[in-house]
């Protein structure tokens, strides 16, 4: 049944791209810890869950998906290093399933599979980080043999995003303006132009979207994921999630609960608070792991000199007065900075390329930064910006509206708690304030499915801890493992967290709820 009923046409969105707390709790006996072993993490003890059994695996045998072959495709995509499994691509049909127009009108899902087992293992991302196929094939080359060995891992691209009908309505001229805006603006004068640039994107795309703009959401994303478990011809969704990717499967899990399979939520949006909650735990998430990546980057002989957070706040004061103009005539702005710096800041991976690319900017040479937001702005491939269906998205899975006064209120303070990140967390919520009013998803609670694994980071950009263990506190028979560490995502940075996951994936057996890993 639809979700969201769409009444009134207003405003859009600034980008996504945007960061979580990480604060932390802790059980009041002490967790069981997974310790390192020798040359690796050893996995924390496994223990069965109450509740639903955990099902028995079910390999693909009436696969209806025609696949071909997108290795070379995809290698662009993966920073363009060879070697890995061969990679398949393919569609999967949907109902659009618009509000107002039931049962009329379809979309193309993108999915892609990797790995040699027979079971498939869906792979469901953040609506605004890369396509859950960039993220399967990614994770095809990252993952323990064992697990690709028994499964198949199938990437599914969120409808309007990615290779999925993908949304292509805001004109560029105001998708450049709200990408490349002061993320440090917070007088009423500039928000109001931020304000102008997305109600004009809100406009644009109500007229050229029609139905499918009310149709874009996790409510049908998890429709969605269904007839993917269809064509593949299993009775149930074995599926790792990261982000709002898990609210899409405890979603899926609410709407199809006898479909469930072997769950793993790599980081859950925190369900008990609303948007304001949430950004605000982001901004101060943003500061913690800024400060991470500052120690590590000058313990590794820092490009960025002795104090990173200073050459940051100079880049951004300079780009401000005088963005940097590249090749082609693209400028590097200080709004599009910020955003890279968001983006790298969740994938500790990506810690060194960041420092790397800060560095030049600070030197005068943008072009590492954009190439960071290029797929957000320009497209990648033959996929057109990911920006606007990153939005539109995001705006109808959130019922949080406020008014331009709040919004300059909770700029000013922010500002002053989270010097680096506050101004800018106000923006993104400005993105959905005029938005046309939603119900919220409903909360994922005392759901009667198998036991599920959430992976919970100390200090998670994206999702911070807090959220991820309310999550799992909602979650029948869950079980929480936290990571001590630093970025968006266990899988697969923590050996430790990978092992768990494998275990329960690959030998049905689940983790001891609040197990502990270590950084």
């Amino acid at each position: 049944m639809p979700r969201a009923a769409i009444r009134a046409a207003a405003l859009l969105l600034p980008l996504v791209l945007v960061v979580m707390a990480g604060c932390t709790v802790g059980p009041a006996d002490p967790p069981p810890i997974g310790v390192r072993g020798a040359g690796r993490e050893q996995p924390p003890a496994a223990a069965p869950g109450g509740g639903r059994p955990l099902p028995q695996l079910e390999e693909s045998t009436n696969d209806r998906i025609s696949w071909t072959d997108c290795t070379e495709a995809m290698r662009p995509r993966l920073g363009g290093a060879g070697g890995g499994p061969r990679l398949e691509c393919g569609r999967v049909v949907a109902p659009l399933d618009a509000p107002d127009r039931p049962g009329r009108g379809s979309l193309r899902l993108s999915v892609l599979r990797a790995g040699s087992g027979k079971v498939p293992l869906l792979v469901v991302n953040d609506v605004d980080e890369e396509p859950g196929t960039t993220r399967a094939a990614r994770l095809a080359g990252q993952l323990p043999a064992e697990i690709l060995q028994r499964f198949m891992l199938v990437g599914v691209d969120r409808r309007g995003t990615g290779g999925s009908s993908p949304a292509d309505c805001v004109p560029p001229e105001q998708r450049r303006a709200i990408v490349g805006f002061d993320p440090a603006a917070r007088e009423s004068g500039p928000l109001q132009d931020l304000m102008d640039a997305l109600r004009k994107a809100t406009q644009r795309c109500l007229i050229d979207l029609e139905n499918q703009f009310p149709a874009l959401d996790a409510w049908r994303a998890a429709g969605d994921l269904n007839h993917v478990r269809e064509a593949l011809g299993v009775s149930r969704v074995n599926a790792l999630g990261r982000g709002t990717g898990s609210q899409v499967l405890t979603t899926f899990a609410q709407r199809f609960p006898d479909a469930v399979g072997r769950f793993v939520l790599d980081g859950v949006p925190d369900p008990t608070t609303d948007a304001v909650g949430q950004h605000e735990a982001r901004a101060a998430a943003a500061e913690q792991v800024f400060d991470a990546f500052a120690q590590d980057c000058v313990a590794r002989g820092c490009p960025m000199g002795g104090d990173p957070k200073q050459t940051l706040t100079a880049l951004l004061d300079k780009l401000r007065r005088q963005p940097i103009v590249i090749s082609g005539g693209a400028s590097v702005t200080a709004g599009a900075t910020m955003r890279a710096v968001v983006a790298g800041l969740a994938d500790r991976q990506r810690w060194a390329a960041l420092s790397e690319a800060l560095a030049k900017a600070a030197s005068g040479d943008g072009s590492k930064i954009s190439a960071m937001t290029r797929p957000l702005v320009s497209g990648q491939g033959d996929q057109p910006p990911a920006f606007d269906g990153i939005l539109i998205n995001t705006c109808n899975d959130t019922a949080t509206r406020l008014p331009f006064d709040r919004l300059g209120a909770l700029a000013a303070e922010w500002q002053g708690k989270y010097p680096l990140f506050g101004s800018f967390l106000v923006q993104q919520l400005m993105a959905c304030s005029a938005w046309p009013q939603v119900k919220p998803l409903p909360a994922p609670r005392n759901l009667d499915v198998p036991p599920m694994v959430v992976l919970a980071g100390a200090a998670d950009p994206v999702t911070p801890l807090t959220g991820s263990t309310r999550a799992a506190e909602q979650l029948a028979n869950s079980a929480l493992v936290s990571w001590q560490g630093s970025g968006h995502g266990a899988l697969p940075t923590s050996p430790c967290a990978t092992a768990a996951v494998q275990r329960f994936l690959v030998d049905g057996q689940v983790p001891v709820n609040k197990t502990t890993c270590p950084p």
